[in-house]
């Protein structure tokens, strides 16, 4: 069964009920995430004992904010699109991936996911030895690259496929604002002397980034070029803890199938899809452990 047809099938009141948003829902997942961050971020600002095992907690935590923005962005965090919309811009600024034009690219990449010639996240090649596996999940190449298109985008209109011609001026306008209120922050660090927010969020960032990117790989790495969501995308069983974490993105082949679908109602739709999923795995660590496997016997992977 394709993801369409399953679609189909279901009643029109299981899809209100699959559909049904919950401002009370996405606030209590959004305090305790921005609660833990605060917490962790007071601790080490104060240089409590042992502060400095604490930044790798703190980078996870913020890092995955990635999660969140990816819910905003979609509208289905919240049940108000202007909790939405805020929570969105707080996310993208924090984690450098401004809220605009990732909703352009991450829409383009529902539209065309695993099609090489359409699907934007296929435009940067998934590791295909050993040694680009340690360099994608090191994190520094997407930190660049993250840069690189804030900078280009502040310079000139976007020319990016998947940004509209009347988006464009957003776009700039976004990367703009971004850098400058780095610029401002750095200043103002830098005028009193203080080193809080390079320990309560740049470093965490970087400690927290390669986490990210083992969560990610997992989402399409190894799954099949086919325009079935239910095949293209891969949900990963996890633990409770991560799956809080990711906003219950590890249910990314039902996601992908029904993105209308807030991260709340995931579960039940995992419950109804389950024996249609094409790609899984049984946690990150088997994933990635058949990922490696499979680099370690490709040609030119030493």
């Amino acid at each position: 069964m394709d993801h369409r047809t399953f679609i189909a099938g279901l009643s029109a009141s299981e899809r209100a009920r699959l559909t049904e948003k919950s401002d009370a829902k996405g606030l209590v997942m959004l305090v305790l995430h921005f609660g833990l961050i605060a917490l962790f971020g007071a601790l080490i600002a104060l240089g409590v004992p042992g502060w400095q095992f604490l930044m790798m907690a703190q980078g996870i935590l913020i890092i995955f904010l990635f999660t969140l923005l990816h819910e905003t962005v979609h509208g289905t965090a919240f049940r108000s699109p202007w909790l939405n919309e805020w929570v969105a811009r707080v996310c993208g600024f924090l984690i450098a991936v401004p809220a605009d034009w990732f909703r352009y690219f991450h829409f383009a990449h529902h539209r065309h996911t695993q099609d090489p010639e359409k699907d934007p996240e296929l435009a940067t090649r998934k590791p295909e030895t050993v040694w680009q596996y340690i360099a994608h999940v090191s994190g520094l190449p997407t930190w660049k690259g993250e840069f690189q298109t804030l900078f280009n985008n502040a310079i000139a209109d976007n020319r990016d496929a998947f940004v509209p011609k009347n988006g464009r001026r957003k776009v700039r306008r976004e990367a703009i604002v971004t850098l400058a209120l780095y610029a401002l922050l750095a200043a103002v660090s830098i005028a009193f002397g203080s080193g809080a927010l390079l320990y309560v969020w740049i470093l965490p960032c970087l400690l927290g980034q390669p986490f990210l990117r083992l969560y990610l790989l997992a989402e399409h790495g190894r799954c099949p070029f086919v325009a079935n969501m239910l095949e293209n995308s891969r949900t990963t069983y996890t633990n409770t803890l991560v799956r809080k974490l990711a906003w219950n993105m590890p249910y990314h082949a039902e996601h992908h199938s029904y993105p209308t679908v807030p991260f709340h109602k995931l579960p039940d739709l995992h419950r109804l899809t389950k024996a249609h999923l094409g790609a899984t795995s049984d946690g990150y660590s088997e994933f990635h452990a058949d990922y490696l496997s499979d680099l370690k016997g490709a040609p030119g992977s030493h």
